[in-house]
């Protein structure tokens, strides 16, 4: 083990469980509080409640479906779809046959589902209609042990019930009994350095662990009167994933918002007691409230931005505990003017969100608290079952990831490496061995491959990245050599980087090939011109343009390249860009260019 800078530890306030697995919560909310609501779905412009009640005889039904057709304990399940209410019951009835869920992002390339199908060896999956998407047909019929194919539609479940109606409640009871706290619960497919997605096996007991303890830890936020919250993050995500489970757990009452461009209209309806976000939703509801401000003319844009100033300033004030008496007057009547709306906007019932997946920065995190939305904001991967350190109520410092989830502890190394370990640390990558030994030691500690420092109250703040993941501001993982590999198999593309750390989307610096360049402009029928003249030719950059096009065949949506710039040099050996091995000098790359970086995101 490295020489140590730090450690901290936070207490647990729940031990991990000894029997039982996730399926016991739905029991338990039956028997307990069979009449709460612990779920809404939408039908038009009503939501309907489901309660713990229905959710636990739908969730059995389709379980016994399941076990009709043949799905065994151990056996792998997918869910191809996006985040909807139906999602969440196949996830519980896939743990009450016994089975393993496979969750996959809907924005997952034809390329990346049939990897993953294989790798997990998938017998059956969820997905959503229409059933061409992704050419699903085309998957299917390549992943030869994938015997069943459920659409959601108004009858899937429906006709599970119906074929599952000989299974006895003995049976069942029996069948999701078998799981224990150490069994893989889930496998979470997340971006390797080498473009191959890894399967993360989650435990019942790290997913069951981490959500007893922020239970008890942030009473304010699963313990408060009417508790509610609108989940709009991917479920294939595990920071949407865990939440939902914490949140069915305690009885908080959860809707789905399928498509994000109807979030403010459906947060208007629903108005949850708190929100789920990744720090890019967040960006985006404050530009468009300044944007619309200053659209407006008048004074209105100027209004807003000084109503930005004081809820920063008067958040400020609140971290030292030095408000004055002019400013608590000044943020009272911007709370009229501005903050209400804002608040009126997200529902009007909003007072905490939880936020994860990449850096918010402090400006961001202090508006909203001036405005009267505490955002906690936390730091984990996959492979930590989402949360490892997380700002709370009680213990908030913003700028901050927070300090050790109940029952975690952190460590930073000599080389500013995280190192993290608890009952919330995964139980190895599937089919991986070798992957997970070099991410595990053998007394438990997960190398995070994050840089960060620990102030002496414990709060850990993260500095930069020792993997070469990015990580958007979205929170997606996006592994830069697969794209950067690709956009270099083009001809006319000599070096490439890939750019959007804490970013809405992924860019690339592209770099041309001089020696085959003028053969290129030839072929073309364009003509030669000096470097610094090529760069902006429109000719030249719809060529490039066409291998980004092939490089993002691989890769979904949200790891696309967006948009590129094409430098007036190269990367090379002798400028300092490239090792001896070729390899890029991503760090200088950052440093020199940065400026150039920035413009992708103007």
């Amino acid at each position: 083990m490295e020489e140590l800078v730090r450690e901290v530890s936070t207490p647990a306030k729940v031990s991990p469980p000894t029997s039982g697995n996730l399926t016991d919560h739905v029991e338990l909310n039956f028997s307990t509080m069979p009449d709460r609501t612990v779920f809404a779905v939408q039908s038009e412009a009503t939501w309907s409640p489901i309660s713990a009640r229905d959710f636990r005889e739908q969730v059995r039904s389709v379980a016994r479906g399941l076990m009709a057709d043949g799905i065994k304990a151990g056996d792998r399940v997918a869910i191809f779809s996006r985040t909807r209410y139906e999602w969440t019951v196949a996830d519980y009835a896939i743990w009450y046959a016994g089975g393993i869920t496979v969750p996959i992002y809907e924005t997952s390339s034809a390329e990346q589902v049939q990897w993953i199908l294989s790798d997990a060896h998938c017998v059956a999956t969820f997905f959503e209609a229409p059933r061409t998407t992704h050419s699903y047909d085309l998957i299917a019929e390549s992943v030869p042990h994938m015997a069943h194919s459920y659409i959601f539609t108004e009858g899937v479940f429906k006709d599970l019930t119906a074929r599952g109606s000989a299974i006895s409640d003995d049976e069942l009871d029996a069948r999701r009994s078998i799981a224990q706290p150490a069994d893989v619960a889930t496998i979470i497919y997340t971006s390797g350095t080498t473009g191959r997605p890894k399967g993360c096996m989650l435990t019942h007991s790290n997913m069951m662990s981490e959500v007893d303890n922020l239970i008890q830890g942030i009473p304010e936020i699963f313990g408060a009167p009417e508790a509610s919250t609108l989940l709009f993050l991917p479920l294939a995500h595990v920071f949407g994933r865990l939440i939902q489970v914490a949140m069915f757990r305690a009885g908080v009452t959860t809707g789905h918002c399928a498509n994000p461009a109807f979030l403010l209209r459906d947060l208007s309806s629903f108005k949850p007691t708190f929100l789920l976000a990744v720090p890019r939703v967040f960006e985006k509801v404050y530009n468009g409230s300044r944007t619309k401000a200053h659209e407006a003319g008048g004074a209105k844009g100027k209004i807003f931005d000084a109503a930005t100033a004081t809820a920063i300033a008067y958040s400020e004030a609140l971290q030292t505990g030095k408000v004055s008496k002019a400013l608590e007057l000044k943020h009272g009547l911007f709370d009229k003017l501005v903050y209400s709306k804002l608040r009126a906007a997200m529902g009007g019932r909003v007072t905490h969100a939880i936020s994860g997946g990449a850096s918010l920065g402090s400006r961001l995190g202090h508006f909203y608290r001036g405005l009267g939305l505490m955002v906690l904001e936390g730091y984990g991967l996959t492979e930590t079952t989402a949360g490892s350190t997380l700002n709370i109520p009680q213990a908030l410092h913003i700028g901050s990831v927070g300090q050790p989830v109940f029952g975690t502890q952190v460590r930073i190394a000599e080389d500013g490496e995280i190192l993290l370990k608890g009952p919330h640390i995964f139980k190895g990558y599937w089919n991986n061995d070798a992957a997970t030994a070099e991410a595990i030691t053998p007394d438990g500690w997960f190398h995070s491959g994050d840089i960060g420092v620990l102030d002496d109250s414990g709060f850990l703040t993260i500095t930069g990245r020792k993997k070469e993941l990015i990580v958007t501001a979205g929170g997606k993982n996006v592994a830069p050599n697969v794209l950067e590999d690709r956009l270099r198999a083009h001809p006319i593309v000599s070096q490439c980087v890939a750019v959007g750390d804490n970013q809405p989307y992924v860019g690339a610096l592209v770099t041309l090939d001089e020696e085959v360049l003028p053969t290129i402009l030839a072929s073309r029928g364009i003509e030669s011109a000096p470097l610094a003249d090529l760069v902006n030719n429109p000719e030249v950059r719809a060529i490039v343009q066409e291998a980004v096009n092939t490089a993002n065949e691989a890769v979904s949506n949200s790891e696309a390249i967006k948009k590129f710039v094409i430098l007036p040099l190269d990367l090379t050996i002798d400028n300092g860009y490239l090792t001896p091995k070729l390899s890029i000098k991503r760090h200088v790359i950052n440093e020199d260019f940065a400026e150039i970086i920035a413009s992708l995101y103007k």
